[in-house]
């Protein structure tokens, strides 16, 4: 049997890992010095540790915001580098990063994608969010289909059979979300499955489940995956050990498994970088690592003094992009400009120039 050539390395400028607030405001720095930006991210969605873990909780501390939630201000991150057009590879864990003859990177993603960059951000937080998996033979099949480590934001459940797997936030959040969906939108059914009748969420949330489940609109099953059927290379139900000992088939057409994650360091341990408790050591100039060409921003990196705040990793992502600028292209030499005044920025903006003369770099 032939099989096909891989595919060759794309080659960029700037790979930043980790489409967190901190990775999206590296690509948005990136971006004002003209310097395009892939970004990679384990988890199938931007939003990295607030917009997993703090979704719908409030943030008091970002500079402009009295209060935001992990996801409104990751859609406002969003909407600010979409004039940047950044290329995201979402679902994407980095397994291998080398130094080349050339002196670029090579980044191997355990997808099997390849990229070849001048420079690489690691904004990966504590590491990678890894989605907690269900370890049943033959589910894996299914992912990006049927089996959702997060609730897809484009998929269509109008008249789906649809499974929410997970007792915590996100799950029960998820599922309270699906049935207040408008009705032509809305699943055929919602069932949450739980190893137990007890929930690890906000009282908020489980009283909301809790009175969906009076209603009859959310239904809940209490036991553990066992197995799957399938037929014809569709997912059709999940065999369930109940609490009675008894397995049952429990039939559907989505499973969304919302488990929860876990932060990896994973394969940047092995990078040959200097490291200080599991954290990448940074100077306070360029925010480089012990190896040239290779920043770390946000809660991944470690220096005298450091703060694991989202504004603090916003400073050092602003840093890091002006020194990568000479590395990434020497031979274009930019001015400092401010976003009030600049018209060149305003073009790269995409917003109509404003008078000159204003002062400071908002």
């Amino acid at each position: 049997m032939s099989t096909s050539p891989p595919a060759p390395p794309i080659d960029a400028d700037a790979v930043v890992i980790g489409a967190g607030p901190v990775g999206l405001w590296q690509v948005f720095e990136l971006g004002l010095l003209e310097i395009h930006a892939h970004v990679i991210d384990a988890l199938p969605h931007p939003g990295g540790q607030p917009g997993e873990l703090y979704a719908d909780k409030p943030i008091y501390d970002i500079p402009g915001l009295p209060v935001c939630s992990g996801q409104e201000l990751t859609d406002a991150l969003l909407r600010q580098v979409a004039p940047f057009q950044p290329t995201l590879h979402l679902g994407h864990q980095v397994e291998a990063l080398a130094r080349q003859d050339d002196g670029r990177f090579l980044l191997t993603t355990q997808q099997g994608l390849q990229l070849r960059a001048r420079a690489v951000f690691i904004a990966a937080g504590v590491g990678a969010f890894v989605p907690k998996r269900l370890k049943v033979d033959g589910l894996d099949a299914f992912e990006g289909r049927q089996l959702f480590h997060g609730l897809p934001r484009a998929a269509d459940f109008s008249g789906q059979r649809v499974v929410v797997a997970g007792g915590g936030e996100a799950a029960l959040g998820a599922a309270i979300r699906l049935a207040a969906l408008p009705e032509g939108q809305r699943a055929a059914s919602i069932t949450l499955l739980h190893r137990r009748d007890g929930f690890q969420a906000e009282p908020a949330t489980i009283d909301g489940l809790q009175a969906l489940r009076h209603t009859g609109q959310v239904r809940f099953v209490p036991g553990q995956v066992e197995g799957v059927a399938q037929e014809s290379g569709r997912l059709t139900a999940l065999h369930i050990l109940g609490p009675d000992g008894a397995t049952a088939p429990l039939p559907l057409d989505i499973l969304l498994v919302l488990q929860g994650v876990s932060p990896r360091l994973g394969p940047i341990a092995d990078w040959g970088m200097a490291l200080e408790r599991k954290q990448l050591v940074v100077d306070t100039e360029k925010f480089q690592t012990s190896e040239a060409g290779i920043f770390a921003v946000g809660d991944i990196n470690t220096y005298p003094g450091k703060k694991k705040l989202i504004l603090c990793g916003f400073h050092e992502a602003t840093l890091a992009a002006y020194a990568a600028q000479a590395l990434i292209a020497p031979e274009r030499e930019l001015p400092f400009q401010y976003t009030t005044s600049s018209s060149r920025l305003h073009r790269l903006l995409g917003v109509d120039s404003a008078p000159s003369g204003g002062t400071g770099n908002g």
